[in-house]
């Protein structure tokens, strides 16, 4: 016991940038759960056992990254891996924590495609797909409660639904219109836009920490401005070469390109999660671009919920099969443009992530937030939340009446959602088990 309690009360030495890279691969390969169990085993690991970053420090580096959009936990994997060792170190991170995840997708997708039409997958997405409606369901009520603190927030996930359900309006001017609103509430009433978006301070402690409270801000982790101009610099040069070669390569009217302008713009209205993100895809992959279909939409989520690595990761989903529908390589070449379609939605969906931590962190060491700085998050969770409940309606029509409104119902594909609700909101079960236990049922039902 003596040992144990001298190992809890000294500080962890320095760590190695291999053994950091080597633990940021690992976590790659096993963040399934979804964004809160992403956070939940990175705090466990990186606050209790290693040590290596404080509770509050890393409660502070989380309320950051939930300002921002995009994948709030590989952002945080982002900033704590520049923390802990610079701009490599931030990028090993985020990288370690995309990769395995766009690998398996590739692998799944492929397998989806060319044997998607086989009794026993369609068998096991029969069943899959009530359960992602009741995901999505389950995701919008957890954020709703967290979120709708009051009436004039839940007046604008109202609103927010109506806007997109009945008007069709696009999802980015939803964020933007929220988030002025915010703003404004603000300074009229900034008592009413505190709620949301953060994780409170927490008292616990779990021993000396490699990053304590009160450890000094790195020489690298300062806000300088040459630096800074220099990675927004790199970060700039990246998109633009990319997108001038993809342009030469195809024209501003080829698939890749327009993936990439597409998802970059995706990338800048994910406030809110992958889940928010998700009715802005189906509206451009599906309506507008016809990359894939409502149903190959549905499918894709549960790929993306059944692997590891950020749900938002379905946009190597849409890429790959959009690659693939348009065979902007030519009709024997399929595979390798599903990959490249891939590819180049991961690319412009993660680029501007990193460039949000590099960029910003050296201003979130130096400084504390304050309800100017959150309260538009909070008005565009809110109407994240609308928007969630308005893609929980699209699949579950999709779902319940797959030829239509004029064809017959799935009465059993409610039953399967209704029971994955009822496991996830009653018995917390897990994410990935519900969705493995409703694929049995669905090949058992199929095959029976």
């Amino acid at each position: 016991m003596a040992t144990v309690t001298e190992d809890i009360d000294h500080r962890p030495g320095p760590v190695p940038f291999m053994e950091a890279f080597l633990y940021w691969l690992k976590l790659g390969f096993i963040s399934f759960g979804g964004p809160a169990g992403q956070i939940s085993m990175m705090h466990q690991e990186l606050v209790e056992k290693r040590r290596w970053i404080s509770e509050h420090r890393f409660l502070h580096a989380l309320n950051y990254t939930m300002v921002l959009p995009g994948p709030e936990a590989q952002q945080l994997a982002t900033y704590i891996g520049w923390l802990m060792h610079g701009v490599w170190g931030g990028i090993a991170a985020g990288v370690l924590f995309v990769i395995p995840s766009l690998f398996i997708l590739i692998a799944l997708t492929w397998i989806y495609l060319v044997y998607g039409d086989v009794p026993v997958v369609e068998g096991i997405l029969y069943g899959i797909k009530p359960a992602v409606t009741a995901i999505v369901v389950f995701a919008a009520y957890r954020i709703g409660s967290r979120a709708l603190k009051n009436n004039v927030l839940r007046g604008m996930a109202v609103l927010a639904f109506l806007a997109i359900f009945a008007l069709d309006v696009p999802f980015p001017y939803i964020v933007l219109m929220a988030g002025l609103i915010g703003y404004a509430g603000s300074h009229y009433r900034p008592e009413l836009f505190r709620a949301g978006g953060h994780h409170a301070e927490s008292d616990k402690s779990y021993g000396p920490a490699l990053i304590d409270d009160d450890t000094p801000v790195p020489d690298h982790a300062k806000l300088k401005w040459v630096r800074l101009f220099a990675i927004a610099l790199t970060g700039l040069a990246i998109w633009v070469i990319v997108m001038v070669m993809l342009t030469l390569a195809y024209g501003w009217e080829g698939t890749l390109t327009r993936m990439g302008w597409f998802f970059t713009k995706a990338a800048l209205v994910t406030f809110g999660g992958a889940y928010a993100v998700l009715p802005y895809v189906y509206q451009g992959g599906v309506e507008d671009y016809l990359w894939l279909n409502g149903t190959q939409m549905i499918d894709g989520l549960a790929l993306g919920e059944t692997t590891p690595g950020p749900l938002i990761m379905i946009v190597a989903f849409v890429g790959f099969v959009g690659g693939w529908t348009k065979e902007i390589f030519g009709p024997e070449m399929l595979a390798l443009a599903g990959a490249a379609g891939a590819g180049i939605a991961t690319l412009f969906t993660f680029l501007p992530s990193f460039m949000f931590i590099l960029l910003g962190g050296p201003a979130v060491e130096a400084t504390r937030h304050d309800v100017k700085f959150t309260a538009p998050l909070t008005g565009i969770t809110a109407a994240v939340v609308g928007v969630i409940l308005n893609l929980a309606v699209f699949f579950a029509y999709h779902v319940l009446w797959p030829e239509g409104l004029d064809g017959p119902f799935e009465g059993f594909s409610l039953l399967i959602g209704a029971a994955a609700f009822i496991a996830l909101f009653r018995y917390k079960v897990g994410v990935v088990t519900v969705i493995g236990a409703c694929a049995v049922i669905g090949l058992a039902y199929s095959l029976y």
